[in-house]
């Protein structure tokens, strides 16, 4: 078994899946703890939802780069739902879960109505569970997630002090004079960014487990913030390697063996919980 992922990994297409994967799931740990704390794990699965609305679109209009599309309209709805000072009568989990199923059914409807796909189920599929198209990466698209994933890490440790601030008693935050609005729309932007690069690992309705997931397993053992991001980052990169390596050679879906990973390190964490009290 070792031999045959020496293989592997001697082809350029695996080398570059591995990037991207390491780097993607490493960006969504780090703000995963933040999100967690803030009671915002669902977000991640209303953004995704969008982020496969906004796919439908630029498929339906034939755009070559559907990034032009999803990214745009994704960092919009998470700007929406993570505005400072929500004055609206929709606020919350029943915005997000609004949004959410909206973006989907308009998504999903656009396919079917103008889509000329003779597959349109195996699309849709593995649009929403992942597939194998990380394998077929270009160099370009390794560039823009290498990009994206340093731009994201270089921004999270630069405002760390104040990330860890406005998660943890944001009045305060505000009243010390921390500018909680800006660092919330940086927050909805990092998190839109992630969403969209994690569409191709995991798919669409699989990209919660990598936010939720590392910082949830981590909990389990540590108490301290910093102790829990550094833990859940270790975590994403492990899941994430051991999941595409199985997928490689057994041939399981790339996101679903992800998730199975994070859901079995969750496993073992809790149980070393259990066994620490």
């Amino acid at each position: 078994m070792w031999d045959k992922i020496v293989e592997y990994l001697q082809f350029p297409p695996v080398q570059r899946a591995l990037i991207v994967g390491i780097l993607i799931a490493l960006c969504a740990s780090l703000l995963g703890v933040t999100l967690v704390l803030k009671r915002l794990s669902f977000i991640g699965d209303g953004l995704s939802h969008v982020a496969f609305g906004a796919l439908a679109i630029a498929s339906v209009l034939k755009v070559t780069n559907n990034m032009l599309i999803i990214m745009p309209v994704t960092v919009l709805a998470a700007v929406l739902l993570l505005r400072p000072g929500q004055n609206t009568k929709i606020k919350g989990d029943a915005a997000i879960a609004m949004l959410s199923v909206s973006a989907l059914a308009f998504g999903y409807l656009l396919m079917n109505i103008f889509s000329t796909s003779s597959n349109l189920g195996g699309d849709v599929c593995s649009t929403l569970f992942g597939s194998s198209a990380i394998l077929t990466l270009s160099d370009i698209d390794v560039g823009i997630c290498i990009s994206f994933s340093v731009v994201v890490i270089i921004a999270f440790v630069l405002f760390y002090n104040k990330i860890f601030a406005i998660t943890f008693d944001e009045n305060f935050s505000k009243a010390s004079g921390v500018k909680t609005g800006s660092y919330n729309l940086l927050l909805a932007v990092i998190i839109a960014v992630i969403i969209v690069l994690a569409m191709n690992l995991v798919g669409s309705l699989l990209i919660s487990a990598l936010i939720i997931f590392p910082a949830l397993s981590a909990m389990r053992i540590f108490n301290s913030f910093k102790r829990v991001t550094i833990c859940s980052g270790i975590f994403a990169i492990i899941c994430a390697l051991v999941g595409m390596f199985i997928s490689i050679i057994a041939g399981t879906p790339v996101g679903s063996t992800i998730v199975a990973a994070n859901v079995g390190i969750f496993v073992v964490c809790s149980l070393i919980r259990l066994v620490k009290r």
